[in-house]
Formats: C-alpha cells, structure tokens, sequence
C-alpha cells in the first residue's frame, strides 16, 4: 500500500480542492486528508474560517474520496506525518505553512510532491469568502 498524505484548510470545497485530492490520489492507494485546526487557520490566515473545524472535516469525510480524514494537531504540525508515516506527502501549489521541516520528520524514503494548480485565477478558496 500506498500511503499519501494532504493538508489543508478546505473552507469552502471547489473544484480546486477536488482536483488536488484527484492528483494525489495518483501517487498512491490510500489517501489522508488531514484538515487544519481552527486556531492554525487563524494563526496563519489572521481570521478564522468560514467553517468551523468539525463542517470542514465532515465536509471532506462526505467527499468520499479520501481514505482517512483527521485534524490536525495544535501542538506539533507534523504530528500527522509522524503518526501516519506515509510514502508520499502532497503539498498544493500554494501551500507555504509547515513545509520547511518536511524532510527533518518524514521517512528518507517519503517522496515529496508539490501538486499542480488548477485553475487558480477561478479556484481559490479566498475567491469565495463573503465580504466582511
């Protein structure tokens, strides 16, 4: 088996989100997809999320694409690599939070990928906040 691992926000699933699970679906068998804590969003959005923690993880769980959905943890960001070891860690084109530490926590054999956007200019999750 093998085992890929996602991380992200996923406020307001778009086909953005949908094409990013499809992409790394492809470098394995199994897929986790582990959905940020309220407090990490905040902390690097500077504002909340639309959706609380528990919509955005029942929200991907419906999805039924993905294998295991969890949140992330609060104390450690790469607890999630740590515990579910996987064979691949598939990061968005966007994605800069918690990447830096990525080869210091993950097996020496666990590949790294940077995903392909999809339709940015149209899919971005910030495109679809409400106006505040």
């Amino acid at each position: 088996m093998t085992k890929v691992i996602v991380f992200g926000t996923f406020d307001i699933i778009h086909p953005g989100h949908l094409h990013l699970f499809k992409e790394a679906k492809e470098y394995g068998d199994y897929l986790v997809v582990v959905v940020a804590r309220d407090q990490t969003v905040c902390d690097i959005k500077g504002r909340d999320p639309v959706n609380n923690e528990d919509v955005r993880l029942k929200n991907i769980i419906d999805l039924k694409i993905a294998d295991k959905v969890r949140l992330g943890c609060l104390d450690d960001k790469y607890q999630a690599i740590k515990e579910e070891q996987p064979n691949v860690v598939a990061l968005g084109y966007d994605q800069r939070a918690f990447v830096d530490k990525l080869e210091e926590v993950t097996e020496d054999n666990t590949k790294i990928v940077r995903l392909a956007p999809y339709m940015p200019d149209i899919y971005k999750s910030s495109k679809f906040r409400h106006s505040e």
